[in-house]
């Protein structure tokens, strides 16, 4: 790590733990944001000492004001600025002078509003760095540490929130308020709390850096709304969740596309943002979530269960219908039902009664009080066969809610297996949520969450438990040679690659293309179709047409002479009176492919996390059924592997309904290929291969097409 990374998380240190702070800008006027800041970290019982600063002001809460932060005599370890933006860089080379290496911003008016404000920020960042300060923000809501030796809360939030092992980092402060109230009425706590706002200076990469090693935090909760370094936020969520198993769970939001359509290949038209986002973050580790709601359901369960061994669950509930809705989620998000054991079934066939279900899910009927849910539960997680338990609670009029939610407590602190419930209802139910939240028993209002939340603690610990033990292949490129035709069609301010250069560029990387020549000629034509052996294929070669199946610009399985002759002259009169303005650089000759499947390979340049690469089932219906998936790159050969097997079609591939077997050996080099081309030439903008044809097993694959965009 560079010696800027070091700096940043030692200085964090102090932001998170300081011994003495300075509120710059604090005012006695109530309900102003500098008020609330330094009524906050008094109120709370900060474990350090705090300096006022007010120009105006001798005291504020019976604490002493100083003028100036130079003015004060001891060493200060957090400065938290709350000035108006129009000053705050001269109120941050206060601090700089005065030794001051962290600080918090919160006051806003810079990127954020355009104009004035971006160099305001660019002013703010060039004091912090001459004098190796670092700071969060600005405009952002502040920092909290529930930390009993530190109680922090540097921030306008209305309540300080309970002590937890979940640490949220946030871009939005105005949701940070939403979450905290949230969080409090689900008796939610947290580790650590920031609000970085605009990362001009300490971005979410240095905080989840910093999260890995806080013994006090166990999952880490990210909200973004823009992504500027995609390839750093992988690579520290990758090292987070290897060396320390915390779980990074991450809501993005901007979940469309536009621009997409105006892209000028498949790949480009299909990669939106929210695909490559996706993408990403499987690929890291990290947990997608749709909104605050789906993210906290999973928090709760990753947080304060065990992860669970395998994915079998029982289902207990005193109602048929909610056990049928929970079973039905359950398999729709990949779980399966637990078989229970004979001693299983014959404690059940004793202890409940004869009306009860005791296969899975067992219903210990409407009229159950807490000895059959003790029963139920206590011998399906004692049961080999079971990895977790779904425990459903309907209020009937004999049903003591309380004393159930109780036993659940009770019951599940004594195994190693996961335990969710669901209460379902509201009012009648609100006591025993309570105790079950207290005790720290995920609980959900919907079966379908339950489900989710426990799917995705399954994903992930398998993620945990996978052993990568691949051997990297040794595999040889002509980079050189790519760059240097790539550079000079650059020079030549060229947007397309002809495909006879498109096929020479895949071919320094090894990939599958065949014979070929470009002819000017109907002669020419000929005799490299000769040259080549029959049967070929001739395509248009020009600069103004993308599309050539589109112009009539493609003819295919050309078996002689005669037939290469009608080929060439079709092609040229077809174009001529499409596009007649097209300048035609001549027709490209290529061996034709035996008849196999056709799929997709392509690449597009994003600019968070650089090199994407598109795989999927190809061909003219590509658009149609967009059956891709995508992965940053590079990719090895096992993550190349996982790729082709996400795609829906994968069946196609693999021998369905009497199909033989296709060679995915040769689309899973394929790809580890052309991953390392996209990385070699960031030149190429977008490219497609449509379609890489895949013969059967162990008889390869083979570029059909090829376009590139530079």
């Amino acid at each position: 790590m560079s010696s800027e990374f070091e700096i940043k998380q030692e200085n964090l240190k102090k932001i998170f733990y300081p011994e003495s702070l300075a509120i710059v800008g604090a005012t006695k006027i109530t309900g102003t944001v500098p008020n609330d800041i330094i009524t906050n970290i008094l109120r709370t019982n900060f474990q350090g000492v705090v300096f006022p600063v007010s120009p105006k002001e001798r005291f504020i809460n019976a604490v002493k004001c100083y003028k100036y932060i130079i003015d004060i005599e001891d060493q200060i370890d957090l400065a938290i600025l709350v000035f108006p933006s129009s000053v705050c860089h001269m109120a941050l080379e206060q601090c700089g002078q005065k030794g001051i290496k962290s600080a918090i911003i919160i006051s806003a008016g810079f990127k954020e509003v355009g104009g004035n404000g971006i160099e305001r920020e660019k002013q703010i960042i060039s004091i912090a760095h001459k004098y190796g300060m670092s700071f969060i923000g600005p405009n952002c809501l502040g920092v909290i540490n529930t930390d009993p030796t530190s109680l922090l809360n540097a921030s306008f939030a209305r309540k300080m929130p309970e002590e937890g092992s979940i640490a949220f980092l946030s871009q939005s402060g105005a949701l940070c308020t939403a979450v905290l109230d949230y969080a409090q009425a689900k008796q939610i706590g947290f580790s650590k709390f920031v609000s970085f706002g605009n990362k001009a200076d300490i971005s979410e990469i240095d905080l989840l850096y910093y999260l890995k090693n806080d013994p006090k935090t166990k999952v880490i909760l990210l909200y973004l709304e823009e992504i500027s370094d995609g390839r750093e936020l992988m690579k520290a969520a990758r090292e987070i969740i290897r060396d320390t198993g915390k779980p990074i769970l991450a809501i993005k939001s901007g979940r469309t596309s536009e621009g997409a359509s105006a892209a000028a290949s498949h790949t480009g038209s299909l990669a939106g943002s929210d695909e490559i986002i996706n993408a990403a973050f499987e690929q890291a580790g990290i947990i997608r979530c749709n909104d605050i709601e789906d993210m906290f359901n999973t928090a709760i369960a990753l947080t304060y269960q065990p992860l669970p061994k395998d994915n079998r669950i029982a289902i207990i509930t005193n109602a048929g219908g909610p056990g049928v809705l929970t079973t039905d989620a359950a398999i729709n998000d990949g779980l399966k039902l637990a078989q229970f054991s004979e001693k299983t079934t014959e404690i059940y066939k004793k202890s409940l009664p004869t009306t009860a279900n005791i296969k899975n899910p067992v219903d210990v009927i409407g009229d159950a009080r807490a000895d059959r849910y003790h029963v139920a539960i206590s011998q399906a997680l004692k049961d080999e066969n079971v990895d977790a338990a779904f425990v459903i609670l309907t209020p009937q009029s004999m049903t003591d809610i309380d004393t159930i939610a109780t036993e659940i407590c009770q019951v599940a602190g004594h195994y190693d297996k996961p335990v969710y419930t669901s209460f379902m209802g509201e009012a009648d139910v609100a006591s025993g949520i309570k105790i079950l939240q207290k005790a720290k028993i995920p609980h959900y209002l919907l079966p379908e969450s339950m489900s989710k939340s426990l799917a995705r603690a399954f994903r992930f610990s398998q993620r945990l438990n996978f052993k990568n033990e691949e051997v990297i292949k040794e595999r040889k490129f002509e980079t050189n040679k790519a760059n240097k035709i790539l550079n000079e069609a650059i020079r030549n301010k060229r947007n397309y690659l002809p495909e006879e250069e498109a096929i020479e560029i895949l071919k320094c990387y090894g990939l599958p293309v065949l014979d070929n020549g470009l002819a000017k000629s109907e002669n020419e034509a000929i005799s490299i179709a000769e040259n080549i052996g029959y049967p070929v294929v001739m395509k248009i070669i020009s600069d103004d047409i993308v599309h050539k199946f589109d112009v009539g610009g493609v003819v295919i399985n050309i078996k002689n002479k005669t037939e290469s002759k009608s080929a060439y002259n079709s092609i040229i009169t077809n174009v001529k009176n499409k596009i007649p303005e097209a300048k035609v650089k001549g027709i490209f000759v290529t061996k034709m492919i035996p008849k196999g499947e056709e799929v997709i390979l392509g690449i597009k340049r994003d600019p968070a996390f650089g090199a994407v690469v598109m795989f999927g089932f190809g061909g003219i219906f590509v658009e149609i059924f967009k059956d891709v998936n995508f992965r940053v790159a590079p990719l090895n050969d096992s993550e190349a592997l996982k790729m082709i097997y996400d795609i829906k079609s994968i069946k196609i591939l693999t021998g369905a309904r009497g199909r033989s077997v296709k060679d995915i050996g040769s689309i899973q080099d394929s790809i580890v290929r052309i991953t390392q081309l996209a990385v070699d030439c960031p030149q190429i903008k977008e490219l497609d291969i449509n379609p890489l044809i895949v013969l059967e097993e162990k008889k390869g694959c083979y570029v059909a097409d090829a376009k590139i965009m530079l």
